[in-house]
């Protein structure tokens, strides 16, 4: 059940619309007898390889965000249990790391979900964090933590937002446009085009092999380049495979208990 689930998330209008339209430009071809033996293996070379690497490459990327949010979650616990255990006399460092750390994962929620909306204003808001975070560090260092102790916090910080700014290049650089314009315009015409092979098809074989050809077709361009589009936007929330980014409930319990 959960792959047929799976499946129908990549099943849209789109693909039923493509459908559509080639089954009744294979209906009209087969009424006025136009017909075509087109070759197959021009799909394979002008669609399947271009897609196949659009997906590649976004899958990769979506992979490169979770190492990047994996670097930048750790890093954070580690700024927390320095603010708890490191010899000073700061009672409050605990809590208001545990606060900074929750206060950040939720604003770069907030920045990667909806930088579209405003992405100036929500990298000001996670960078206002980046700011709280060295701030407090002054605290400790004004409360009796040593010098490299505090050195040591900031480089923790430093890759906080090195880790950010590589998450936001995934966010801004997606998949060449001219590439992705190209693959979405033929995926869905080529079903409509190939309209005269499957009329062929229909003529030379069974009457209603031709369309079982053209639904398939359509049905497996057009799930592509939804499996592209899914896969484009690991932030967005709308595929199965986007990156969780809701992780604050997680570690407000995780920390919470140490």
């Amino acid at each position: 059940m959960k792959v047929i689930k799976s499946f129908c998330s990549v099943v849209d209008w789109q693909t039923f619309t493509v459908t559509a339209l080639s089954l009744v430009a294979t209906y009209l071809c087969n009424k006025f007898e136009f017909s075509a033996d087109l070759p197959s293996g021009l799909i394979g070379i002008a669609i399947i390889f271009p897609i196949v690497f659009s997906i590649n490459a976004a899958y990769r990327r979506r992979e490169e965000v979770l190492k990047n949010f994996a670097s930048l979650k750790a890093h954070g616990v580690a700024l927390c249990f320095a603010h708890a255990d490191w010899d000073g006399k700061d009672p409050e460092g605990k809590k208001r790391s545990q606060k900074l750390l929750l206060n950040l994962f939720g604003e770069l929620r907030s920045y990667f979900v909806n930088a579209d909306a405003n992405e100036f204003e929500g990298k000001k808001k996670v960078f206002a964090v980046f700011r709280d975070f060295s701030q407090s560090h002054e605290k400790l260092r004004s409360s009796g933590v040593a010098a490299t102790e505090i050195s040591r916090a900031n480089q923790y910080l430093r890759s906080i937002i090195i880790e950010f700014e590589k998450m936001r290049n995934v966010k801004l650089y997606q998949t060449p446009k001219s590439l992705r314009a190209y693959s979405q315009i033929f995926l869905n015409l080529f079903p409509v085009i190939y309209a005269p092979y499957f009329a062929y098809i229909c003529m030379n074989s069974h009457m209603f092999s031709g369309y079982a050809v053209a639904v398939i077709y359509s049905l497996v361009l057009v799930t592509l380049d939804n499996i592209q589009e899914d896969l484009e936007d690991p932030y967005d929330g709308i595929g199965e495979d986007d990156v969780q980014l809701d992780v604050s409930g997680e570690y407000q319990a995780l920390l919470g208990d140490m």
